[in-house]
């Protein structure tokens, strides 16, 4: 979301006559977009904020305009304490508040003009109007595209800042969500992933004042229909949303891919209890198996949090047991991180650090063990995989396989921007190499022509 996000503020500032610099010493406006989920991640910032300082002491020497922002959920996390660590810092804006940028660079550049010793915007409000009705029209920026159609969560976690940085659950209106779609679609777009906190809780109310509001389920089904939107993801959902009508539509929407993250976080009941994760491992099973009965090729990745607060040897061994028994191909896991706030962080009972590093690589050990299996198993076989962008190396085109692996081929030029049929001859790790036989649109026409294939 954090990408998706990025991309908007982008839009929004073209309209303000700002554009993208891969040089930030040159850059007018330096906007870091930031993340709260992790205590790394929020201490990253001001490691770049100190370098980044640096730019803006040397622009100001030479007259010329300088402004740091700092977008994004740390923003609305820490606020005023933002411009406590980093005084030269100029605007903080949470994630709900990113349309008024171009307003709040306006002031910051003003009243650096005049000469104010320290420049302090700030809005990290809740507003009442959504920031979608304030975006300017979205643009496609290659052949796959995010679109978020939820934000916030009401579930809470005991150790998430969500529902503190994001608010609570705000689905899009259905109508604004396949408009967007077929806009990007229209754009050359030919595979896109649903965004939320909470994805599967999505429910958009319909144009008409319908009381009644479309479930993600339905939203799939509409998005379904589009004629060249060839593939459709959605990330990520808790297993208490996993409806009956959900499961269904996995098995009948072919353009569904056959990939599905669900995060289950902990292999043990009670540790789950003290999560506040609403469900039990018995009740995410049957999720799990409700979903590869209706489509028997689906397959899962999940996120791990090992060392919570009062984490036995007992409650890790449950949650290595859980990897070992679920047909997870892949997997996030980290050590607790206590975020400011969360009820998560006042219990006196944490793991020392050391024991949370002891469990974190034996269980990444064990999840790169059935990922390295599992892209082994894929050697010999044929996967759709839309070629969306240039590879890292020379004569290179890259993509990803329905199972969200990263693969990489030898193709031309020629290729980019469409799906084709990848025999895969190499398996890694984190992706998967192999050659183009054809594409699937050369392929349909020497079916429909009686060529054998």
């Amino acid at each position: 979301m954090n990408v998706y996000d990025s991309n908007r503020i982008i839009d929004v500032l073209k309209g303000s006559e700002y554009f993208p610099t891969d040089s930030p010493e040159k850059a007018t406006l330096i906007l870091i977009n930031t993340c709260h989920i992790r205590e790394k991640a929020a201490e990253k910032l001001y490691s770049d904020l100190g370098r980044y300082h640096v730019y803006k002491q040397k622009r100001k020497r030479n007259g010329e305009d300088s402004i740091i922002a700092v977008a994004g959920c740390v923003g609305q996390a820490e606020g005023e304490q933002v411009f406590s660590r980093a005084p030269f810092v100029d605007i903080v804006v949470g994630p709900q508040s990113y349309h008024e940028l171009p307003s709040l660079l306006d002031r910051a550049i003003s009243q650096n003009r005049r000469g104010f010793r320290e420049t302090r915007e700030l809005a990290i409000q809740f507003p009442k109007e959504k920031k979608f009705d304030y975006l300017p029209k979205v643009r496609a920026n290659g052949f796959s595209a995010f679109v978020t159609i939820q934000e916030g969560c009401d579930k809470f976690c005991t150790f998430c800042v969500v529902p503190y940085t994001r608010g609570a659950e705000y689905s899009r209106p259905f109508h604004e969500v396949l408009e967007e779609a077929n806009t990007l679609v229209s754009q050359g777009v030919r595979e896109i992933t649903l965004l939320g906190q909470n994805v599967n809780a999505y429910h958009g109310h319909q144009k008409n004042g319908s009381v009644n509001s479309i479930k993600l389920a339905g939203l799939l089904r509409e998005l379904h229909k589009i004629k060249d939107l060839e593939v459709i993801r959605y990330t990520t959902s808790h297993p208490r949303d996993m409806t009956d009508d959900l499961i269904i539509a996995h098995g009948e929407l072919e353009k569904l891919a056959p990939f599905l993250h669900l995060p289950v976080q902990s292999g043990s009941d009670r540790i789950l209890k003290k999560m506040n994760r609403k469900h039990t491992i018995s009740e995410y099973l049957d999720v799990v198996d409700k979903l590869v009965k209706a489509r028997p090729e689906l397959k899962l990745s999940s996120d791990f949090i090992v060392g919570f607060p009062s984490e036995t040897d007992t409650d890790f061994a449950d949650t290595l047991k859980l990897v070992n028994d679920l047909d997870i191909i892949q997997a996030y896991s980290f050590k607790f991180s206590a975020r400011p706030g969360t009820p998560a962080s006042l219990d006196l009972d944490q793991v020392p650090e050391e024991k949370k590093t002891e469990r974190l690589k034996e269980l990444q050990e064990l999840i790169g063990k059935k990922q390295i299996k599992f892209n082994n198993s894929c050697i010999g076989s044929r996967l759709s995989v839309l070629l969306d962008r240039p590879g890292r190396k020379k004569g290179q085109l890259s993509g990803r396989t329905p199972y969200m692996q990263a693969a990489h081929v030898d193709a031309s030029g020629e290729y980019l921007g469409k799906f084709v049929e990848l025999k895969v001859t190499e398996a890694y790790r984190n992706s998967l190499g192999g050659v183009v036989e054809k594409s699937i649109k050369e392929k349909e026409k020497l079916f429909q022509e009686g060529e054998v294939i």
